[in-house]
């Protein structure tokens, strides 16, 4: 009876560390040293997998839904269902970080959600890439942010809003632009008071979704992509001023395409009937 009973006690701890453990491998990675974006350093974006274990699913691009990909108008396919995504944002307390690869904005508070499927995902922070990180029928454009939220069973979902350069500038940015410059080549963080997340201009009312993963260490995958169809607009300023205030040095933090492999691609219309 006693042996029955450590055997069950052993399997209830070791299944809690695997949890524990997943939800840890799903984090982006922090730490900017542990790799780079530089073609010819030997912690580009094609050693990443080779970098640590826990970042081996970074080299599945062969076999793996990896993320960015390219959103070819072949592989599209319209869907059939209505694309309603409900958001509930709100103003919450928040903090600008420089994470070295990138800007971030942290809610330290609730800003709220977005229901997809009738599942709510908690919106957790947002940075920005540049160039964008996905393409659309070949062509990157100038900037990517990315929304990452997760559900109550940590499962991520990211929206992404492309942008390219134009008169208008972002408006989210612009309100961040003094706390921004404030960070750079600084390794450190800033309160930035409470921020919406309404305030985040998605351009049109289209998107397209697939299952992907982070584009970053450790490359998780799982991950419900929605990318906004239309372009937004950002002035080359904004641009300049995300990439001067990291300390990676390099000219763009962008991952490569990474292969399709067979996934489907679906373009849902929000006035859908």
């Amino acid at each position: 009876m006693m042996i029955k009973y450590s055997i069950t006690l052993f399997l209830k701890f070791f299944l809690l560390f695997l949890y524990a453990t997943s939800l840890i491998t799903a984090q982006e990675a922090e730490n900017e040293a542990g790799f780079e974006y530089k073609e010819k350093s030997k912690k580009a974006p094609k050693f990443w997998g080779d970098l640590k274990k826990d970042w081996e699913a970074c080299k599945a691009a062969g076999d793996g839904n990896q993320s960015p990909i390219d959103i070819s108008n072949e592989n599209v396919q319209l869907s059939a269902k209505s694309g309603d995504l409900i958001k509930d944002y709100k103003p919450a307390d928040a903090e600008i970080k420089n994470r070295g690869h990138d800007i971030a904005v942290y809610w330290t508070g609730d800003p709220g959600s977005i229901k997809i499927d009738g599942t709510d995902y908690v919106l957790q922070q947002c940075h920005w890439h540049s160039p964008s990180e996905h393409s659309i029928n070949g062509q990157r454009y100038d900037m990517e942010l990315h929304m990452v939220h997760k559900d109550k069973n940590d499962k991520v979902a990211v929206v992404g809003q492309l942008y390219k350069i134009g008169a208008k500038p972002d408006t989210f940015l612009s309100k961040l632009s003094k706390e921004i410059m404030s960070l750079a080549d600084k390794r450190t963080h800033k309160r930035a008071g409470k921020l919406d997340a309404k305030e985040i201009e998605m351009a049109g009312r289209n998107y397209y979704r697939y299952m992907g993963s982070l584009t970053v260490p450790p490359c998780t995958q799982g991950v419900t992509w929605i990318l906004n169809q239309e372009l937004g607009t950002v002035s080359q300023d904004q641009v300049k001023l995300l990439r001067d205030a990291v300390n990676d040095y390099a000219d763009e933090n962008a991952r490569p395409v990474q292969p399709l492999n067979r996934r489907k691609i679906q373009l849902y219309r929000q006035d859908a009937s």
